[in-house]
């Protein structure tokens, strides 16, 4: 593989070596001091260019960069809709394993591309030194927030409603509608949850990762195996304890959360939890959680 230094160069060198194109930019997580290293990270790169069309007639000059396993172009595919507007991406992977997020932007967007960052940007070369002021890569934005009140009180609304869909899926034996419901939006929000009492206790000056992928870091032992226990959802009977270890835990540190910010504790808990024990002993028989 690849070393970085050897990626950087290619793909710095490339561009200097190219008048079309006057500004090259990194994003992501090799820009992000606090993400340890590692060869699976991408090269999130974008050239800025006098002429768009010039490189999209024709993918050859991609060759240069070296041999290709797969590579994908969002803003060329019909199933899924593109979400760059005039920009245009390839998504590489290399034989050698290094992968290579390569966007094109045209070059009068750069004010607009700047003020849409999430901050974790690094200038590589900038040919007209366009960009007068210094970037610093940040994480910032992805810091953990303080909640509100009312953040604090959405958050709890939308996990116990969203668990009687959940519920109501394994009620009906439609296992995968309740995997959903609570993989993609119950779930999220006792993370989020746990997030925030990890902010209590650490400080809101730091972040856990794209999917909260740092969390175990912060978590006590017991609970980050209970988490992970969530997701063995293979059979209904283990979606219906998935379900309840769920609710353990985000009572558990919502509770906690709601103590230390002087927030109010929804009462809609004890119903939602009498509610799903009902429905869960008419299906499978008494609830036994320890096995």
């Amino acid at each position: 593989m690849r070393s970085e230094s050897e990626m950087m160069k290619m793909l710095i060198e490339f561009a200097r070596n190219d008048e079309r194109i006057r500004l090259v930019t990194l994003e992501g997580s090799r820009t992000n001091k606090n993400i340890p290293r590692d060869s699976f990270q991408d090269y999130d790169i974008s050239y800025f260019v006098t002429d768009m069309n010039s490189f999209k007639k024709d993918d050859g000059w991609l060759d240069l960069f070296g041999k290709q396993i797969m590579m994908q172009k969002p803003e060329d595919m019909e199933l899924f809709p593109p979400e760059l507007g005039n920009w245009f991406s390839y998504l590489i992977l290399f034989e050698d394993g290094n992968k290579v997020d390569l966007t094109l932007i045209p070059l009068k967007e750069v004010e607009d591309y700047l003020s849409g960052s999430d901050g974790l940007v690094e200038v590589l070369l900038d040919k007209d030194s366009m960009i007068k002021n210094d970037v610093i890569p940040s994480d910032r934005n992805y810091w953990i927030k303080e909640p509100t009140a009312r953040e604090f009180d959405d958050c709890c609304n939308e996990f116990w409603m969203v668990s009687t869909y959940v519920v109501k899926g394994l009620a009906r034996g439609e296992i995968l509608f309740a995997i959903d419901h609570l993989h993609e939006i119950a779930r999220p929000n006792l993370l989020r949850m746990m997030s925030w009492k990890i902010g209590i206790e650490q400080g809101f000056n730091f972040s856990l990762g794209k999917n909260y992928k740092f969390i175990d870091h912060y978590l006590p032992q017991d609970d980050w195996k209970a988490l992970l226990s969530t997701y063995r959802q293979d059979n209904i009977e283990n979606m219906w304890k998935a379900l309840f270890t769920s609710y353990d835990l985000f009572r558990k540190y919502s509770k906690d959360v709601a103590e230390t910010l002087k927030f109010t504790y929804p009462d809609y808990d004890d119903a939602i939890t009498k509610y799903t024990l009902g429905h869960r002993d008419r299906n499978l028989g008494p609830i036994d959680l320890g096995s």
